[in-house]
């Protein structure tokens, strides 16, 4: 399966779209199984995440710092520039920038290390990326949406999803790899654990697409002025990802890692987030899994293309 990652992430989305088309009916049941999964999902990404790298991942300032100046700097430049011409639709902005100001953390890791990065360093940072997002993520919606998002966003289901999502995930993790460190037979378990990652994330995809596929309906059109939006973000950060790899003076491997983190978005996590918004903003929540969609597409070519851009 790890040889294969990418045709089977590819197939877990036609899957999903083909289960959401056929079953309509079923797609509150597989909302409500988005949580379970993903919650499970980031439980094994963080088992691979010792408590001991974490803090190691601290004193790697230049690659740290150049993680953070592109996900929580230069993104939020380039979707400034891009908001102005974004559909003139408050549920369709907000899914946008819901998805787009928040990186990824789960196939990113994947994706990096396919095209020759060192995700291991990304891998170690992906906690602290997590929390700065949630922690970031109301203020840059202020920013963008004024005084008036307090009307229409809930701060309970941030709160809830960085409990359920981030705090109990890494707590469990750790609490595993200190009792792993204990036992015999513990590095044995936590390999094995490392193993579902795979049909973790096929699950999730699934789920996700599932989820959200019957919502297509009433909204294909306005979802789908969002696609050249999500193509030249990918585009954009592929070279601005690569200038802060330069600026922060990171090697080949270190600097591909900048430029997979700086592009790919965290759809998965913020999910639940538009998930929860009210009726009239559910479209938000479609506008996500269409970036997710696009994104999957998008990192089979950064597979190819990040390793002719930074190359050896």
């Amino acid at each position: 399966m790890e040889r294969h990652q990418i045709a089977i992430y590819l197939a877990a989305i036609a899957a999903g779209g083909l289960l959401g088309w056929a079953a309509p009916g079923a797609s509150p049941g597989f909302e409500h199984a988005i949580n379970p999964v993903l919650a499970a999902l980031l439980f094994v990404t963080f088992l691979q995440v010792p408590a001991a790298e974490l803090v190691r991942s601290l004193r790697a300032g230049r690659f740290l710092g150049a993680a953070l100046a592109v996900n929580f700097l230069v993104v939020p430049l380039v979707v400034a520039a891009m908001f102005p011409v974004l559909p003139d639709d408050q549920a369709l902005r907000l899914g946008v920038l819901l998805v787009l100001l928040c990186p990824c953390v789960d196939y990113v890791i994947v994706f990096s290390g396919l095209a020759g990065a060192r995700n291991q360093q990304l891998l170690a940072a992906t906690p602290l990326l997590l929390v700065a997002q949630m922690l970031l993520l109301p203020l840059f919606l202020l920013a963008f949406l004024g005084s008036g998002l307090a009307d229409v966003v809930d701060a309970g289901p941030f709160l809830e999803a960085f409990t359920f999502l981030i705090v109990v995930p890494l707590a469990l993790a750790w609490t595993v790899q200190a009792w792993a460190a204990r036992r015999p037979r513990g590095q044995a378990v936590m390999a094995v654990a490392g193993t579902t990652m795979v049909p973790l994330m096929v699950a999730t995809l699934v789920t996700v697409v599932a989820s959200q596929v019957p919502k297509l309906d009433d909204n294909l059109a306005d979802i789908a002025r969002l696609v050249p939006f999500y193509v030249l973000f990918l585009l954009v950060m592929a070279f601005a990802g690569l200038a802060v790899a330069r600026l922060f003076r990171l090697d080949v491997p270190a600097g591909r890692a900048i430029v997979f983190t700086g592009a790919t978005r965290n759809s998965l996590v913020v999910l639940p987030l538009a998930l929860a918004l009210p009726d009239h903003l559910a479209v938000a929540a479609v506008a996500v899994v269409t970036q997710t969609l696009v994104e999957v597409v998008g990192m089979v070519v950064y597979v190819r293309a990040v390793p002719r851009l930074l190359p050896v």
